[in-house]
């Protein structure tokens, strides 16, 4: 390779910077749109082994329930925005392309946990997004926490 100088005489469509290009999300090498258009016995073979068999089964009416209430909730939101939050119990549910663009509050045991649906989410439950404990910080001791700590001085 040898360096060539410009000699100004390039035209500025040339120059002009590149636009970049994102990556277009795929589950199992099928890209979003193809997956919305997939029936439901096609979805379910993409899905692992735990969630083909639950899927497998037939749904509780809640689950059919909160479907169409995600569907209503993005049906009534105005164009690009987001949709209400749905709330709801069933931390057990899978995250499938149907609801992506839902905001879901899933219930951690104490209060809703707001979740938006995005792409990535197909194939997890949603309890994976709302956890139920609070992960503990590690500080000083307190009182009564070690037999040495009962013996302290009063000022």
């Amino acid at each position: 390779y040898q360096y060539q100088p410009s000699t100004g005489s390039e035209s500025m469509a040339d120059s002009a910077p590149k636009k970049r290009t994102f990556r277009k999300f795929q589950y199992r090498g099928i890209e979003l749109e193809a997956l919305l258009d997939l029936p439901k016995t096609d979805l379910i073979t993409l899905f692992p082994a735990r969630i083909r068999r639950r899927l497998g089964r037939t749904h509780a009416r809640g689950y059919s329930t909160l479907i169409k209430k995600l569907n209503k909730a993005k049906k009534e939101a105005p164009m690009h925005e987001k949709p209400d939050v749905v709330k709801t119990h069933l931390r057990n549910l899978v995250i499938r392309p149907d609801m992506i663009g839902s905001v879901v509050g899933v219930y951690n045991g104490k209060s809703f946990v707001s979740v938006e649906i995005k792409a990535e989410m197909i194939g997890t439950y949603l309890a994976e997004y709302s956890m139920t404990y609070k992960p503990i910080k590690h500080g000083r001791p307190g009182i009564g926490a070690t037999a040495s700590s009962k013996f302290v001085p009063l000022k």
